[in-house]
């Protein structure tokens, strides 16, 4: 069995953003939806569906050619299509009695082995497939999405007991590899895994938060970083996915659990909240939410809402004595401090570790399928099992007891033990029988995470390291403070340049941040411009562009990988590469002007060569200066992989993943297959216009800045970079080397650091740890 085309029934919010997704996988999607009373077009909520994907923000589409892959249609005049199709995925209203009449029509015209699925996040699966027939019931399955598809990681699977074991690991395939999902098996009970433990933990801190009378801002300031949970909090997350929401899925959870279940005690809507939902202040997508911005006077300014008046006030930084660093970075220390912070902490983790550890084995067969969900779902840095481990499992165990609370039979199996071990370089989690049973990862996945528990480093420094991953391939892994690329960074570089040769066959820049690169660490430069050391400047430019160089022009294959940003120096970086393995959310780019500045290690250089050497680019030079100008200059950031080959930061046979966890593993055997018959890049050399391109391009710029535009500093920045992809006092008929690149664009860095409006924009201002391009 296989996947090559896709039906989805139901073309809202969900159903076009799953189908959305299957286009960018390259396949093609057939999207149908009823067709509306009195309609002439008779499928215009399909193609209103697509329309809407080409604007959505944030994208849906990784590439507005996708939308190209998505055929609208309608259930009526477009039925027996579905004959054509490998997997329908039903995404239609949650009443049973609709979802069985459409099973009935799909089982009439599918074709045999074609497996169905339902994006149904409240309905059991025996309930949906009830009276249907074997064929039918063989092929079908709970695929539960979670919104919005593109960005969501995490997919939930539940089959049937008559479910084809094929139809389960044909679909488990095509969505790890092809959609890019983390797929977890869950068992068919109500709110699946996610959203049972997801809906409990914010219900248990928003009611917690008002019995303690704690502001929304000091909530979301304990119940966010230090547990491991993004900055939003609880009350951010829920203004995120729609506050309005909370009270059908409560409502479902009520109807579906059984009455002994802890969830009904917390499955109540606060007064305040409810008068919120009335008014119209159901999150980001209404008026506002538990926060709102305020916009009056001219100034937009971040409000909260009190929970016992129901009034809105500026937002407040939270100074509980809990969230001091030497306590909120220790979890033990946090829930065992006493003031309220310390309370709410501990309220809330107790109950939730304490409700997630009597879910096993209801909602999941292992600890490590419920850790997963929440990590991918929620975005959790840890799972409630990790969790618990952080804070010590007899010492947890200890204090609920200490509280007369029941004690789940799995955090029982752990008394004197951790929920997870490493031995000899395996992973293990323990089970029900107090035994634990060694994790493996899927064939494909290769982690450093992992490589870490085997082995040392090859090399190692403060910022990055030099990891042996098999098969003579060496892993440069950055771990500076939000990836930048500082001396350190480069000297590893360096490193790897001189030992691959005589030990190894090829080199991966690759590491498993939430983002590759921020771009350049520009604090050392910043105190050299401070004082005025010039000379130490240049010398960092150079150094960075020697480096690079080097990396280019390296005896042996070297493919970056990036995931998240890759900018400024970090995307230098991989443009230096041989080749790149990129995941498919990469968001790459050239962004020095946004802050005064030109690339000056390489990228300026590496953009103009791409460019000037592509095939599809008109005749003459201008055109692809023009371009690279205009990328460079507006500081352009491709919104994905696909839109960076667009952009050439990647170019043709550049490849994509879309699972993030398969990227080294592509990456590797990219590098390895280009080792056989592997010779240098060769040095380019290019024919530029001089002085006349400048020109033109400078015009360009004024006439933004003569309508508002662009700012005049911004017309000063663009020069510099049209005095490098101009060549500046050259000819036609002169050739330019890479060499002869570098220099200008260290002219060019060098002129604009000096300029006091570069030294004094925001980007300066601001702690140095964030100061990257």
């Amino acid at each position: 069995m296989s996947i090559e085309t896709v039906a989805v029934i139901g073309a809202g919010v969900m159903g076009s953003g799953i189908a959305a997704q299957i286009a960018n996988a390259g396949k093609k999607v057939l999207l149908l939806d009823i067709v509306p009373d009195g309609a002439e077009n008779r499928s215009i909520i399909a193609k209103s569906a697509i329309q809407k994907l080409l604007k959505v923000k944030p994208a849906a589409l990784m590439h507005k050619r996708n939308a190209k892959l998505i055929t609208p249609g309608n259930l009526e005049d477009n039925l027996n299509d579905l004959a054509d199709v490998d997997w329908i995925i039903e995404v239609i209203i949650e009443r049973l009695d609709l979802k069985q009449a459409l099973y009935q029509k799909i089982d009439a015209v599918r074709k045999p082995n074609c497996i169905i699925s339902s994006n149904t996040s409240t309905l059991p699966l025996a309930d949906l497939t009830a009276g249907l027939p074997k064929s039918f019931t063989a092929n079908f399955l709970i695929t539960h999405f979670f919104n919005p598809p593109r960005y969501m990681r995490l997919l939930e699977m539940v089959k049937g007991p008559q479910t084809n074991p094929e139809a389960v690991a044909t679909l488990a395939h095509f969505c790890d590899h092809q959609l890019g999902k983390g797929i977890v098996k869950c068992n068919d009970t109500p709110g699946f895994i996610a959203n049972r433990i997801g809906a409990y933990w914010m219900q248990t801190a928003m009611l917690e938060t008002m019995r303690l009378k704690l502001s929304v801002d000091e909530a979301d300031a304990i119940c966010g970083r230090p547990m491991g949970i993004p900055k939003t909090g609880v009350f951010g997350l829920m203004d995120l996915v729609g506050i309005d929401l909370m009270p059908h899925i409560l409502d479902s959870m009520v109807h579906s659990l059984p009455k002994s279940d802890a969830f009904h005690a917390q499955a109540v809507i606060p007064g305040v909240v409810k008068k919120m939902i009335a008014d119209g202040y159901t999150g980001r997508k209404g008026k506002g939410g538990f926060y709102r911005l305020n916009k009056s006077a001219g100034k937009k300014t971040k409000e909260s809402i009190n929970l016992i008046t129901g009034d809105y006030a500026s937002s407040e930084k939270a100074t509980l004595d809990s969230l001091h660093p030497s306590i909120a970075k220790d979890l033990q220390k946090l829930i065992s401090f006493d003031d309220k912070g310390g309370e709410f902490a501990w309220s809330v983790l107790s109950k939730t570790l304490s409700y997630s550890a009597g879910l096993v084995p209801e909602i999941g067969n292992n600890i490590e399928a419920i850790d997963r969900a929440m990590t991918l779902g929620y975005n959790w840095k840890y799972g409630p099992f990790e969790l618990i481990d952080k804070i010590g499992v007899d010492w947890f165990i200890k204090k609920l007891e200490s509280e007369q609370q029941t004690i789940p039979p799995i955090l029982m199996a752990a008394k004197g033990k951790t929920f997870y071990r490493f031995n000899n370089g395996e992973r293990r989690c323990l089970n029900l029988a107090g035994e634990y049973k060694t994790l493996q990862r899927e064939k494909g996945i290769l982690l450093l995470a992992d490589i870490k528990l085997q082995q040392e480093p090859v090399k190692t420094n403060s910022s990055a390291s030099l990891w042996d991953i098999g098969d003579g391939v060496l892993c440069l892994e950055f771990h500076s403070k939000m990836n930048s690329i500082d001396p350190d960074i480069l000297s590893m570089i360096d490193t790897a340049v001189e030992i691959i040769p005589n030990q190894y066959k090829a080199l991966v820049l690759y590491n498993e941040a939430d983002n590759y690169s921020v771009g350049a660490n520009i604090g050392l430069a910043l105190f050299a411009a401070n004082i005025a050391a010039w000379p130490q400047i240049e010398g960092m430019v150079k150094s960075g562009q020697d480096t690079y160089q080097a990396l280019k022009h390296a005896p042996f294959p070297v493919v970056g990988a990036p995931a998240g940003m890759a900018l400024g120096g970090g995307c230098e970086s991989i443009l230096h590469c041989d080749a790149i393995q990129a995941h498919a959310e990469s968001y790459i780019g050239l962004v020095e002007a946004g802050v005064g500045l030109v690339p000056a290690w390489g990228g300026s250089k590496e953009m103009l060569t791409r460019w000037m050497g592509n095939p599809k680019r008109a005749k003459g030079p201008m055109p692809a200066i023009s371009k690279v100008f205009e990328i460079i200059s507006t500081a352009t950031v491709s919104t994905s992989a696909a839109e960076a080959k667009s952009l050439l930061f990647m170019q043709e046979n550049d490849g994509i993943t879309m699972n993030k966890e398969r990227l080294l593993f592509d990456a590797k055997n990219k590098a390895l297959a280009m080792v056989d018959g592997y010779s240098p890049t060769e040095c380019s050399e290019l024919s530029l216009p001089g002085a006349t391109a400048r020109t033109a391009l400078n015009l360009a710029v004024t006439s933004f800045v003569q309508s508002g535009k662009a700012t005049e500093y911004d017309g000063v920045v663009a020069d510099q970079l049209a005095l490098i992809l101009s060549g500046d006092e050259t000819d036609m008929a002169e050739l330019h080397n890479e060499g002869d690149l570098l220099t200008l664009e260290r002219k060019a860095f060098m002129s604009l650091i000096k300029q006091n409006k570069t030294r004094h924009l925001n980007v300066f201002n601001i702690p140095s740890k964030q100061a990257n391009l």
